[in-house]
């Protein structure tokens, strides 16, 4: 495990439990092990793993318990607090970095509480559908990181309008306000990449967010 110094880099991940169509979330099944993972595999050193939380697939209803996820995360003024927000999507055979979210909610089918927004602002405040927020992390570099460790990685710019791009527009404002960082990135299903390939790739990630960030 790495030791924790004044140059530090606690990474804190979040996953989603199931939702429409996904029965069983491969983001919970990861997060729910990690700890355990990266204890019997170790993490670079300066590297901390900090809070590993499974999220409601829910949107407005859900803000509190996010928030509180959040908040459990900030750590001590000798460390680097990151964010890292893992989603499924379904099609997908690689691994997508989210570069933004969009300031839009528009579900397309009602979130685990039953809310389905269309054309919202996700905060208000903040400006209409339109406003993006983009994350501090250098996604170039991280996606090349991942790519010399021979994993698919591509960068997006879309993360749809759905509760992952909900959850990463609040997280990035959170972020932005607290002097954080936060990424979101999207996984295949374990039918395209396996579990254990996809545990290995959340380390390299974790490797790869701490020496770019």
């Amino acid at each position: 495990m790495g030791s924790v110094g004044a140059k530090s880099v606690k990474i804190n991940v979040t996953g989603f439990k199931k939702f429409q169509g996904v029965d069983e979330n491969p983001t919970e099944i990861i997060v729910n092990k990690l700890r355990n993972y990266v204890e019997s595999k170790g993490l670079p050193a300066g590297v901390t793993l900090g809070v590993c939380a499974v999220l409601e697939t829910a949107g407005d209803g859900a803000l509190p318990q996010l928030y509180k996820v959040l908040e459990s995360g900030i750590g001590s003024n000798d460390e680097k607090i990151v964010w890292l927000h893992l989603g499924v999507n379904g099609g997908a055979s690689m691994f997508a970095i989210e570069h933004q979210a969009v300031n839009e909610a528009t579900f397309c089918c009602p979130d685990e509480l039953g809310w389905q927004p269309l054309q919202l602002p996700i905060i208000p405040d903040d400006g209409g559908i339109s406003q993006r927020r983009k994350t501090s992390c250098s996604v170039e570099a991280i996606v090349e990181f991942l790519k010399r460790k021979g994993f698919d990685a591509t960068i997006s710019n879309d993360a749809g309008r759905f509760v992952c791009n909900f959850v990463y527009y609040h997280s990035l404002l959170f972020a932005d306000q607290k002097g954080h960082k936060s990424l979101f990135v999207h996984i295949p299903p374990f039918s395209r990449i396996d579990e254990e390939t996809q545990m290995k790739f959340i380390v390299a990630l974790l490797e790869a967010i701490a020496s770019t960030c």
